[in-house]
């Protein structure tokens, strides 16, 4: 019983200062691309998003650029380094959707970079330009089902070097939810730790059209 009442009090002693999260103590990233139409029927319509607009033709927008550890992730990191200007987040809506989502990757992602807030924007549009969308997405004219891993091979043919264990693709609801891929810290395709791995299980994930 002593035994026990030990192991259950060192269980509940709080974490070494050395555990908690701090900038820019990070192994790789994950960028994620979210498929736009997706959203927009889950979420976008109803908060009367402008991606989700008519004639928009918006496909894949950035979610975030995550950095990760080689088991788990920081977030909600304090660093010295500057916060972007409303300019700035508002100069990422084109890419990511909204201001407002820009603002919120940089407080739980990006503070954990050692990046400013704007040379984290940079980073995360570098990133995005990094990865060559497939032609096959781009202004999709009408629905697709297709097998998660037929949209991972596409990504695979428009990116050389781009393996296999470095793209993961999520679904929620039956339809395609995220592309993502994981990237040094150079921005250069690499394996994605196997927490970072969440492959759709699905047989067939539906591609809505592009608005």
């Amino acid at each position: 019983m002593r035994r026990f009442s030990f192991a259950l009090m060192a269980a509940l002693l709080p974490c070494p200062a050395w555990a908690e999260d701090r900038a820019e103590q990070f192994d790789y990233y994950v960028l994620a691309l979210s498929w736009s139409p997706a959203w927009c029927r889950a979420e976008g319509d109803r908060r009367d998003a402008a991606q989700c607009a008519a004639g928009r033709k918006t496909d894949f927008v950035i979610h975030g650029l995550w950095p990760q550890y080689e088991r788990g992730w920081p977030q909600d990191c304090a660093t010295a380094e500057r916060d972007p200007s409303r300019r700035d987040s508002l100069a990422m809506a084109e890419s990511m959707g909204s201001a407002g989502l820009a603002w919120y990757q940089w407080q739980k992602h990006g503070r954990c970079t050692g990046l400013s807030g704007p040379g984290y924007y940079a980073r995360t549009r570098a990133a995005a330009a990094a990865v060559a969308v497939p032609d096959l997405f781009e202004d999709l004219p009408r629905d697709l089902k297709l097998p998660p891993a037929v949209i991972e091979d596409a990504f695979i043919e428009a990116n050389p070097g781009l393996g296999r264990d470095a793209i993961t693709v999520t679904c929620r609801a039956g339809a395609l939810q995220e592309v993502r891929i994981c990237l040094t810290r150079d921005l250069a395709p690499r394996d994605c730790a196997p927490d970072a791995r969440q492959d759709c299980a699905a047989r067939d994930v539906l591609m809505e059209r592009v608005r």
